[in-house]
């Protein structure tokens, strides 16, 4: 379950290893992953490069079941993908961003 907190023109999502971070003061978003105890480099791009926030939804081949992720795409073409416990968390999760961002 992606855990949302609001606060000073933040929005923080948290979910599993994975926290993003949307700052309106700074026109930031920044991307933090844990992969097993190591820290990867944090990404960062402005709130302003964000095109849309989608939900992208996977069937797992061996198990049949659907794997869903919360997808932040920038102007450029590039996604970062926050984990998702199941697709009604990912659309909580998009609404919440889309919000956020105005992105209607």
């Amino acid at each position: 379950m992606t855990e949302i907190t609001r606060k000073d023109g933040k929005l923080e999502l948290h979910s599993g290893g994975t926290t993003l971070t949307l700052d309106k003061s700074a026109g930031t978003a920044l991307l933090q992953r844990k992969v097993l105890f190591m820290s990867k480099k944090p990404l960062e791009t402005k709130l302003s490069d964000i095109a849309d926030v989608t939900v992208d939804v996977a069937l797992d081949r061996a198990s049949g079941v659907e794997v869903c992720n919360t997808m932040v795409v920038t102007r450029a073409g590039s996604g970062w993908s926050l984990p998702a416990a199941d697709k009604k968390d990912a659309e909580k999760t998009a609404a919440a961003m889309r919000e956020f961002l105005g992105l209607g």
